[in-house]
């Protein structure tokens, strides 16, 4: 892989990461159409989606200082109980990360079909906060969590978007947007975080840091943080459904090169 794919790539997987278009999809497409050859798969991954929560947390930095903060006063306070509802949404994806990786690493390898419907399914679950708006809105709660949660194990899959399932799942829940968009955002760093450490403990990474490896970290940093900061704004005006469109063509056309 040259640095000009590894820059493309991560342009790629930063700005997808947070629009609710599924990054894994579009890496996959992109790959497939660039006739990208990573050789240093694991390294490039990770370093993109460490780039990525990296990105959250300068976007997040004041509400994760204010969470930390309160969360060490060892006190029953609101930001305890956001910390514990963001460590229980955890759980689900990380079932599936001890029990099924294999399984699911085994989709990402070039399935076009996979990545095409779950980009319709992408489109649909979208297309459904346009549908189905509650008239009343409610903090998320620990079930809420739980259940956000199960949504972004399901979006491990290639071409399901995780952003655009947590917070669909939480729109369609009646949730109050900002604070959706928020968590979902959030909870993303603990998975992330933990499937790197432990592919770097289990040693299944060279080490070796490439010029591309570098090159795709900063593309997805810089874009990373431009579109998490972009993407609050659009959930917090409701203007989703537009990306639906986009995902069901994009979906249509995985289908085709399938």
């Amino acid at each position: 892989m040259t640095i000009f794919q590894a820059i493309i790539i991560g342009i790629i997987q930063g700005l997808t990461e947070f629009l609710p278009v599924s990054s894994s999809g579009h890496i996959e497409l992109s790959k497939a159409i660039l006739g990208v050859n990573i050789d240093n798969d694991l390294e490039f991954s990770i370093a993109v989606h460490v780039a990525t929560v990296l990105s959250t947390l300068l976007v997040f930095r004041k509400e994760i200082i204010d969470l930390l903060a309160g969360f060490f006063r060892f006190k029953l306070n609101e930001q305890t109980h956001s910390v514990f509802k963001l460590l229980l949404s955890a759980v689900p994806v990380g079932i599936v990360g001890l029990f099924f990786r294999d399984q699911v690493e085994g989709l990402f390898e070039g399935n076009l079909t996979v990545v095409g419907s779950m980009l319709l399914l992408t489109a649909l679950l979208l297309a459904l906060t346009r549908v189905i708006q509650p008239k009343v809105t409610k903090p998320v709660g620990y079930a809420d969590s739980i259940i956000i949660g199960i949504a972004q194990a399901i979006a491990v899959m290639p071409g399901l978007s995780r952003s655009g399932a947590t917070i669909s799942t939480g729109l369609l829940l009646g949730k109050n947007r900002d604070e959706v968009a928020r968590f979902s955002f959030l909870m993303v760093i603990i998975p992330v975080l933990g499937a790197a450490f432990l592919d770097i403990i289990k040693g299944d990474i060279s080490g070796i840091i490439s010029a591309p490896v570098v090159a795709g970290f900063i593309a997805a940093f810089i874009t990373g943080f431009l579109a998490c900061s972009i993407m609050l704004r659009i959930v917090r005006k409701g203007n989703l459904y537009w990306f639906a469109l986009y995902c069901a063509v994009v979906g249509v056309i995985a289908l085709i090169l399938a």
